[in-house]
Protein backbone atom coordinates (compact mmCIF):
# COMPACT_ATOMS: atom_id res chain seq x y z
CA UNK A 1 0.00 0.00 0.00
CA UNK A 2 1.36 3.70 -0.92
CA UNK A 3 1.45 6.07 1.52
CA UNK A 4 0.03 9.45 0.34
CA UNK A 5 1.92 12.19 1.56
CA UNK A 6 -0.64 14.70 1.50
CA UNK A 7 -2.51 12.44 4.37
CA UNK A 8 0.30 11.58 6.55
CA UNK A 9 1.39 15.70 6.76
CA UNK A 10 -2.08 16.76 7.58
CA UNK A 11 -2.26 14.13 10.32
CA UNK A 12 1.11 15.05 11.53
CA UNK A 13 -0.42 18.69 12.08
CA UNK A 14 -3.13 17.53 13.66
CA UNK A 15 -1.19 15.76 16.07
CA UNK A 16 0.85 18.99 16.92
CA UNK A 17 -1.93 20.89 17.26
CA UNK A 18 -3.81 18.47 19.60
CA UNK A 19 -0.69 18.37 21.91
CA UNK A 20 -0.48 22.40 21.59
CA UNK A 21 3.25 21.57 20.29
CA UNK A 22 4.78 23.35 17.35
CA UNK A 23 5.23 20.39 14.78
CA UNK A 24 9.05 21.60 14.66
CA UNK A 25 9.14 19.97 18.52
CA UNK A 26 7.63 16.67 17.20
CA UNK A 27 9.76 13.85 15.15
CA UNK A 28 7.84 11.39 13.76
CA UNK A 29 10.03 8.01 13.87
CA UNK A 30 9.00 5.35 11.81
CA UNK A 31 10.72 2.01 11.50
CA UNK A 32 9.71 -1.07 9.51
CA UNK A 33 10.28 -4.72 10.84
CA UNK A 34 8.88 -7.20 8.62
CA UNK A 35 4.78 -6.46 7.54
CA UNK A 36 4.85 -3.46 10.35
CA UNK A 37 5.64 -0.42 10.37
CA UNK A 38 6.15 1.06 14.18
CA UNK A 39 5.79 4.61 14.91
CA UNK A 40 7.23 6.09 17.79
CA UNK A 41 6.07 9.92 18.25
CA UNK A 42 8.69 11.79 20.08
CA UNK A 43 8.97 14.86 21.66
CA UNK A 44 11.84 17.85 22.02
CA UNK A 45 11.44 20.07 24.92
CA UNK A 46 12.51 23.57 24.05
CA UNK A 47 13.48 24.75 27.15
CA UNK A 48 16.46 21.99 27.67
CA UNK A 49 16.31 20.33 24.44
CA UNK A 50 15.87 16.96 25.10
CA UNK A 51 13.69 14.30 23.84
CA UNK A 52 11.17 12.01 25.54
CA UNK A 53 8.95 9.55 23.76
CA UNK A 54 5.65 10.46 24.03
CA UNK A 55 3.81 7.30 22.86
CA UNK A 56 4.00 4.37 19.99
CA UNK A 57 1.57 2.63 17.35
CA UNK A 58 1.98 -0.33 15.16
CA UNK A 59 0.65 -0.96 11.66
CA UNK A 60 0.72 -1.72 8.37
CA UNK A 61 1.69 1.13 6.96
CA UNK A 62 3.01 4.87 7.93
CA UNK A 63 -0.54 6.52 7.61
CA UNK A 64 -2.12 3.37 9.59
CA UNK A 65 -0.23 3.67 12.47
CA UNK A 66 -0.54 7.77 12.32
CA UNK A 67 -4.29 7.20 12.50
CA UNK A 68 -3.49 4.96 15.05
CA UNK A 69 -1.56 7.81 17.29
CA UNK A 70 -4.47 10.23 16.28
CA UNK A 71 -7.17 7.80 18.02
CA UNK A 72 -4.89 7.42 21.06
CA UNK A 73 -4.29 11.38 21.72
CA UNK A 74 -8.35 11.79 21.17
CA UNK A 75 -9.43 8.29 23.25
CA UNK A 76 -6.99 7.64 25.75
CA UNK A 77 -4.10 10.40 26.35
CA UNK A 78 -6.01 12.31 28.86
CA UNK A 79 -7.37 8.90 30.82
CA UNK A 80 -3.96 8.37 31.74
CA UNK A 81 -2.40 9.47 34.80
CA UNK A 82 -0.32 12.24 34.94
CA UNK A 83 3.34 12.65 36.55
CA UNK A 84 6.27 14.80 37.66
CA UNK A 85 9.69 13.47 36.95
CA UNK A 86 13.20 15.84 38.50
CA UNK A 87 16.19 14.47 36.35
CA UNK A 88 19.74 15.63 36.17
CA UNK A 89 22.28 15.14 33.20
CA UNK A 90 25.33 13.66 35.19
CA UNK A 91 27.89 15.92 35.01
CA UNK A 92 25.60 18.97 34.79
CA UNK A 93 24.10 21.08 37.48
CA UNK A 94 20.82 21.80 36.62
CA UNK A 95 17.55 20.15 37.80
CA UNK A 96 15.10 19.68 35.35
CA UNK A 97 11.65 19.01 35.69
CA UNK A 98 9.36 17.15 32.88
CA UNK A 99 5.86 15.98 33.03
CA UNK A 100 4.62 12.75 31.49
CA UNK A 101 1.31 11.01 30.79
CA UNK A 102 1.24 7.23 31.81
CA UNK A 103 -0.84 4.28 33.00
CA UNK A 104 2.07 3.46 35.23
CA UNK A 105 5.55 4.25 36.60
CA UNK A 106 7.19 2.23 34.73
CA UNK A 107 6.12 3.21 31.73
CA UNK A 108 7.63 7.09 32.58
CA UNK A 109 10.84 5.42 33.27
CA UNK A 110 10.39 3.74 29.72
CA UNK A 111 9.24 6.97 27.94
CA UNK A 112 12.36 8.93 29.86
CA UNK A 113 14.92 6.52 29.18
CA UNK A 114 14.02 5.82 25.84
CA UNK A 115 16.78 5.69 23.46
CA UNK A 116 18.94 6.87 26.05
CA UNK A 117 22.29 5.70 28.19
CA UNK A 118 20.86 4.91 31.20
CA UNK A 119 23.92 5.43 33.08
CA UNK A 120 23.74 9.65 31.99
CA UNK A 121 21.07 10.45 33.96
CA UNK A 122 20.50 10.69 37.88
CA UNK A 123 16.30 10.44 38.44
CA UNK A 124 15.71 12.53 41.48
CA UNK A 125 12.01 12.12 41.80
CA UNK A 126 8.71 10.78 40.68
CA UNK A 127 5.50 12.23 41.19
CA UNK A 128 1.90 10.67 40.60
CA UNK A 129 -0.14 14.31 40.01
CA UNK A 130 -3.46 14.25 41.98
CA UNK A 131 -6.01 14.35 39.50
CA UNK A 132 -7.82 17.34 39.46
Amino acid sequence: MKDNQGEIQTLQNEIALYLRVDIDNLVFSFKQKDDVIRLDLITINSNHDQSFLFHTTKAEDKLGALKKMVDYIRNQYNNDDTYTLQWMKIGESTLHTSYFRAKHIYEVLDKFFFERDLNSYRIYGITLNPIS
